[in-house]
């Protein structure tokens, strides 16, 4: 049976992808999820992998590749999207797609596959740079065939046993990595709605900060960080 290497973060979309791409494509599932920083222990989600039916599933540790030849060239070009979002998913993308081809080529898989929908610009980053890192390959986006909705992924994740970590009063689909966290669906698909108080992780809602400022000093060399408050930060190269 032909293989498929397939992104995954172990939450509902790539978890419900396993058995969807198994029963609908008849491919065995190879899953790939990249240690970009999440901060959290990722064994738990390869365990998920292989318990929601992938025949073996793979943690690449990427966090200095990640930071060295992604987040600091983005940093000293001062690229920003729309003079907001600095790019932490955006960055991810490409290395998650470049370790997916060489996976894809140290097995013998015939294809690869990502959790993205089709309405973002997630799917652009994963099909382009596959695309160009190896054309022969087959791109499997599952959501952007299956027609279901959120409330109806988890539904279908209960009826097949499928171990997710989101409910329907929890419905987010978050992603994380060193340089930030984005979170979307559920109640953030309407761009009226403020984010309500179970969104935060890293940071909270402003009105429960304190009134008193905390002042940081950093000091940068060829655009790069180099000390935080006066103590040097070792680990940067400079490029």
């Amino acid at each position: 049976m032909d293989k498929v290497v397939l992104a995954y973060s172990g939450g509902l979309d790539t978890s419900v992808a396993v058995k969807w791409i198994k029963d609908n494509y008849g491919l065995e599932v190879v899953t790939l999820t990249a240690n970009l920083g999440q901060e959290r222990d990722l064994e738990p989600v390869r365990q998920r992998a292989l318990k929601v039916g992938a025949i073996e599933a793979r943690i690449v540790d990427a966090r200095e590749m990640f930071v060295n030849q992604f987040v600091w060239p983005a940093l000293q070009a001062g690229a920003v999207y729309e003079d907001a979002y600095y790019l932490a998913t955006a960055l991810g993308r490409p290395l998650i797609s470049w370790l997916m081809v060489e996976l894809a080529h140290e097995i013998g898989a015939t294809a690869v596959a990502h959790g993205s929908t089709g309405k973002g610009n997630d799917q652009v980053r994963f099909d382009v740079s596959v695309m160009t890192l190896d054309p022969n390959l087959k791109i499997i986006a599952p959501i952007r065939e299956w027609g279901m909705n959120r409330d109806e992924e988890i539904e279908y994740a209960h009826k097949h046993g499928i171990e997710i970590p989101v409910t329907k009063t929890s419905p987010y689909s978050t992603d994380e990595n060193l340089w930030g966290r984005s979170i979307e669906a559920g109640p953030l698909e309407d761009a009226w709605n403020e984010p309500l108080p179970d969104v935060y992780e890293w940071t909270v809602d402003a009105s429960d900060t304190p009134d008193t400022p905390e002042y940081v000093e950093i000091e940068f060399a060829q655009g790069l960080p180099i000390s935080l408050n006066g103590n040097d930060l070792p680990s940067v190269e400079l490029i």
